[in-house]
């Protein structure tokens, strides 16, 4: 099918559904189409507005019917459910007729084998903190009161949140599974269930994690795709990144001791193993407290701990591998007990290795929190050779966003995910004015932030705005101090505001919060104000009234202590660029540009992005900051943006 038929076809999809076609959307769907026809790869930024989900999912539709399965990823569960619960069904709505599913990696499914009953599942977390003990199996109960019902055994449709350790006693990787020709529950296995029904489908919905897996990893989990568009990949490098990224804590180590030591006879060599790595740690060098520091060189008592740690941990591989060779005699569950523990082993043997070897391109780190043993951590220096020989190397792939130039350029996206300079690059442009509807304001004349954070007189300003605008505001922070700090003062400086009725709720994200009830609460009370850092920077999606403020606390430049870009921009700077604005400067356009973008949310959309860092007009690199960033009408005039807001505040009342 040529590139206009797939075009005519997106125009009649959208008028079926009660829309109308859109030049941007039109100008992704011939792009997507052309990619997948030719075998080359596209990278399409399409602004909010675009209907960029239909744009790449019609053209997927269509060459799956002749080429096979296509594959969808992104990066956040929001969008995934967005592909599955509406646009997809909107496509069968207009008479196409297409099969998908969603499939996920073996640890997201409940494993049947392992959930035995509630005082089990107590029993596997008894080696956790005692002061979470009660929470953990209160959680541990409630998985498998669900464990009852689910017709999925996916975690994310629990009803409830819980903690890691919980969905670890009952769940398992590919490498814990023992398969399902030798499972009790093969037949009945959540994970091959998916795998099956993503085997039948024409477009596989999936997330950035399972690309690492399936292709750096060289773990086959996807099935058999044609082509694959790559959503949200913004996010791209991070995600693989951190999928690919390795640990060894000492609690995972004495789990996995316990584990041993009751199948196997004499697994003293592990405690003293973890005794010695556990002082090794505690003697490593940097800053106390909580922290993170790169290590360049370990100390001898280091390589001594990590090596001992290795050794012990390939002798118990060794043993449950002869072991295994005659398992006739064992039951099920013997057996998937041995499969977890020597695949648990295997893991720790890998990781402790790849750490001693220290080679440049892994960053190896330690990171403390409060009063618990270090965390030693490994993640690779970049994944652009990586992607360029395994995701990028055979069938065409599209990679789109919002938000993916980089100071009004592809390069630096180009260049961290192994694409080719010439990659064919396209940005569609967005559906909405952004330049009428919204306004960009910086606030000069305020004291850029320091150490400390955000000076007071930018929290005046923010309070100001805010009053002005009669709440309706979201304010994005880079870090949970600032947050608590802005929550405190404004608090006490709305208080009169939000008595009278002037200003709603004032709504704040704690740490370790679900961030949806409180999306909710702001959609629902339009004079509320919504404040947080990380999680509410994207996939925010707050149309309408409720929100016509976003203030931003700062440009959010990496943390100088975030040892993967700190090796990134020396690795950089080290051949000759810019670490500063190829690494941090390129991460910082992105965030803002997510930022940013939850403003206007649809054509009829009003409101003022404001910026409490005078640095976003002032310094050098502003221009660049302010050319990642949707067109608003940019201006640091204050009398001008508070009367904005208050004639928009006016008209929302009216």
């Amino acid at each position: 099918m040529t590139a206009d038929e797939v075009v005519a076809e997106l125009d009649q999809v959208v008028e079926l559904i009660g829309g109308s076609p859109r030049a941007g959307q039109q100008a992704m769907a011939r792009a997507v189409a052309e990619a997948f026809e030719t075998g080359e790869h596209a990278v399409v930024q399409a602004g909010t507005g675009t209907g960029k989900s239909l744009a790449y999912l019609v053209p997927a539709a269509l060459h799956a019917r002749s080429h096979g399965p296509v594959v969808v990823a992104t990066a956040t569960l929001a969008l995934q459910r967005q592909l599955i619960e509406r646009e997809l069904p909107r496509l069968r709505a207009a008479g196409m007729e297409t099969t998908w599913a969603v499939l996920k990696g073996r640890h997201n499914y409940l494993c049947r084998q392992r959930l035995g009953d509630a005082q089990e599942a107590q029993q596997s977390l008894e080696f956790e903190d005692s002061r979470r003990r009660g929470t953990l199996e209160e959680q541990a109960i409630a998985v498998h009161e669900w464990a009852q019902s689910t017709q999925t055994g996916d975690r994310d449709e629990l009803p409830i949140e819980v903690d890691a350790r919980v969905w670890r006693s009952v769940s398992v990787s590919s490498a814990e599974c023992v398969g399902e020709s030798r499972c009790a529950f093969g037949e009945e296995c959540f994970a091959a269930r998916a795998r099956m029904e993503a085997n039948e489908s024409d477009i596989v919905v999936t997330n950035h994690a399972m690309l690492a897996i399936d292709a750096i990893e060289s773990v086959p989990i996807l099935p058999e795709y044609s082509a694959m568009v790559i959503d949200e990949a913004h996010e791209l490098i991070d995600r693989i990144t951190g999928a690919v990224s390795r640990e060894l804590a000492v609690p995972v180590l004495e789990r996995l001791a316990n584990e041993a030591d009751r199948i196997l006879d004499d697994e003293a060599a592990l405690a003293d193993a973890i005794t010695d790595l556990e002082t090794a740690l505690w003697e490593l060098p940097g800053d106390s407290g909580e922290g993170r520091s790169r290590i360049l060189a370990w100390s001898s008592a280091m390589v001594l701990a990590l090596t001992r740690v290795r050794d012990v941990c390939h002798a118990i591989v060794s043993a449950l591998s002869t072991q295994g060779s005659d398992t006739k005699d064992l039951d099920e569950d013997d057996v998937a007990r041995r499969q977890r523990i020597r695949a648990g082993a295997q893991e720790v043997h890998d990781v402790a290795g790849r750490m001693l070897a220290l080679k440049g391109s892994d960053v190896i780190w330690w990171s403390s929190e409060g009063d618990r043993t270090p965390v030693l951590h490994a993640a690779p220096l970049d994944v652009a050779d990586e992607l360029a020989s395994s995701l990028f190397a055979s069938s065409p792939v599209v990679l789109t966003s919002a938000t993916l130039m980089a100071g009004g350029s592809f390069a630096p996206l180009l260049a961290a995910a192994g694409l080719a300079p010439d990659t064919h690059c396209l940005d569609v442009g967005s559906g909405f004015d952004h330049a009428r509807q919204g306004i960009l304001y910086v606030a000069s004349r305020v004291p850029a932030p320091g150490r400390d954070g955000v000076s007071m007189e930018a929290l005046d300003e923010l309070g100001d705005l805010v009053e002005a605008a009669g709440g309706r505001a979201l304010a994005l922070f880079s870090s949970w101090r600032g947050v608590e700090r802005a929550a405190e003062y404004l608090r006490v400086r709305l208080a009169p505001a939000i008595e009278s009725g002037a200003v709603g709720s004032l709504l704040v994200h704690r740490r370790g919060e679900s961030v949806v009830p409180l999306v909710e609460q702001f959609a629902e009370q339009p004079s509320s104000v919504l404040m947080g850092t990380v999680s509410l920077w994207q996939g925010i999606d707050v149309p309408g009234d409720a929100c016509v403020l976003v203030a931003i606390d700062r440009i959010p430049f990496p943390r100088p202590d975030d040892p993967v870009l700190a090796a990134r921009q020396e690795a950089v700077d080290a051949q000759g660029g810019s670490g500063f604005r190829q690494v941090a400067l390129a991460k910082a356009s992105l965030l803002m540009a997510q930022g940013a973008g939850r403003l206007i949310r649809s054509s009829n959309d009003r409101g003022v992005v404001a910026v409490l860092d005078p640095r976003m007009a002032t310094a050098g690199y502003a221009g660049a900051l302010r050319a990642s960033l949707p067109p608003l009408w940019f201006t640091t005039d204050r009398e001008v943006v508070v009367g904005a807001l208050e004639r928009l505040s006016q008209d929302v009342a009216n």
